[in-house]
């Protein structure tokens, strides 16, 4: 029988020394694994910067100190130049390593205790706590010229500019409160052309919450018939009778009376609202038309509708079914109505541009280019683009009769325009003397105040059954 091996006891105090150390090991990294998911929770995955959230907890550390005294914190709105167009031609992964180059110089323009922040897609934001105005305009500028140079994507490189905008805390501001204002200076950064600084004004405010008011009534008008179509003749010069008439909007407010439409027009393009309010034109003008064509007395008057067209309308793919429906929903022919568009409009020649201009030309709806000889004038994309009318601006025949040179002049803008296969409708006529100067050298077609004024639907109606042969 063999010995038995004794146990050996381990000392109480030395299990728990054992215990205790593993335990710390376990709270330790339990304490590493929290602020792991802390600052996770903080951080943009992309970037590494900080997140919106940690621009909240930021600022409201800054608002705090200057409730005790500090100097307010300031905050810059640093958004991309181009950078969604940039990332359609480039790719989502050129585009990232974009974002991550701008990121690493926004940190570097900056001093240490800014907290550097992205928001989202190409928007970056900057609190620099306890700052003055004339610093944080400092230190955005420094911005601004660490994003000069350009970015090298291996293949190429691209320059990457950017709109700043700047707003300095007040004491009652929360943080949604301070980002809305400096995105306003941001936006007025890019519509002065981009790569600028702008400091928040009040003003600024104060004509954005009038903008959106006016949005949202107009938006309303839309809705509840506030909108009225008033409309004037295009007239045959060497005949007198009508060939045409012109769809012009009013707004008839309930409070204002009624706006004229360059009051309104720009705000509905600068937000999005022109094809809303393009859409109720085109139905509400082709109805009228097809009214016309059904009331005896008017019927035999075979007249063409013009609209007004916007650069927003040949932007959108929807915008050629919907002329389409709306002069099949009247049962009329596509030569019945004519889209006048401006030369900013079709200038830039985009191919969603020139896609929607042949679908239209395709169609048969006529297509005129609206105050010809105000803006660019080349004559060049004349013979390029499917259209097939030039309405002349005004300013052209307000001279005539004052100098002996003028009607030389326009017979050679007439000459150009019939060389390229165009009719020609004069704008601003107001003399029987100017209309009788266009006539004799060839011009076709005429419109303005002697053949008469843009009239409302039942004013207009009388006339035309009356009339025969404009002015009256």
């Amino acid at each position: 029988m063999s010995a038995t091996k004794p146990h050996r006891l381990v000392p109480a105090d030395s299990r728990i020394e054992k215990l205790e150390r593993h335990v710390q090991a376990l709270m330790q990294e339990l304490h590493q694994a929290r602020y792991e998911q802390r600052r996770d929770a903080l951080t943009d995955a992309l970037t590494g910067l900080g997140n919106r959230q940690a621009l909240v907890n930021s600022f409201i550390e800054a608002q705090d100190a200057a409730a005790k005294g500090a100097v307010p914190p300031a905050l810059l709105l640093v958004n991309l130049d181009g950078f969604k167009a940039l990332k359609n031609s480039a790719g989502h992964a050129a585009s990232d390593q974009i974002l991550v180059t701008v990121a690493m110089r926004i940190r570097s323009a900056v001093r240490e205790n800014d907290v550097v922040t992205r928001l989202g897609g190409d928007e970056f934001a900057v609190l620099l706590p306890a700052t003055p105005q004339n610093r944080a305009t400092a230190v955005g500028n420094r911005i601004l010229a660490a994003l000069e140079p350009n970015i090298d994507l291996g293949n190429n490189s691209i320059r990457c500019g950017a709109s700043v905008g700047l707003r300095t805390a007040e004491p009652h501001h929360s943080i949604e409160d301070i980002l809305q204002e400096a995105d306003l200076a941001m936006e007025d950064s890019k519509n002065e052309g981009r790569n600028k600084l702008k400091v928040f004004d009040p003003a600024t405010l104060h004509a954005q919450l009038l903008q959106r008011q006016i949005v949202g009534e107009l938006r309303e008008a839309i809705r509840a018939d506030q909108l009225v179509l008033y409309y004037q003749p295009i007239v045959e010069l060497s005949t007198g009778r009508i060939e045409g008439c012109e769809a012009l909007v009013r707004w008839n407010h309930p409070v204002h009376g009624l706006i004229m439409p360059d009051q309104f027009i720009p705000i509905a393009e600068a937000t999005g609202l022109i094809a809303e309010l393009g859409r109720w034109v085109l139905r509400t003008a082709v109805r009228q038309l097809r009214r016309w064509r059904d009331h005896p007395v008017t019927a035999q008057q075979d007249f063409s509708m013009r609209i007004n067209a916007s650069a927003a309308d040949l932007q959108s793919l929807e915008f050629v079914d919907a002329v389409s429906a709306a002069l099949a929903e009247e049962h009329l022919a596509p030569d019945s109505l004519v889209l006048e568009l401006t030369e900013s409009a079709i200038i830039q020649n985009n191919e969603l541009d020139r896609y929607t201009l042949a679908s239209l030309h395709r169609l048969g709806v006529g297509l005129e280019i609206d105050d010809f000889g105000a803006g660019y004038s080349s004559m060049g994309y004349l013979r390029k683009l499917p259209v097939d009318r030039v309405k002349v601006d005004r300013q052209f025949v307000k001279d005539l009769g004052k100098d002996p040179s003028q009607l030389g002049f326009l017979a050679a803008i007439q000459h150009v325009i019939h060389s390229c296969g165009l009719e020609g409708v004069w704008e601003g006529i107001e003399t029987a003397e100017q209309a009788e100067a266009l006539r004799s050298i060839g011009c076709a077609s005429g419109q303005g105040y002697y053949f008469g004024r843009p009239l409302p639907e039942a004013e207009f109606t009388e006339q035309l059954s009356r009339l025969r042969t404009w002015p009256g």
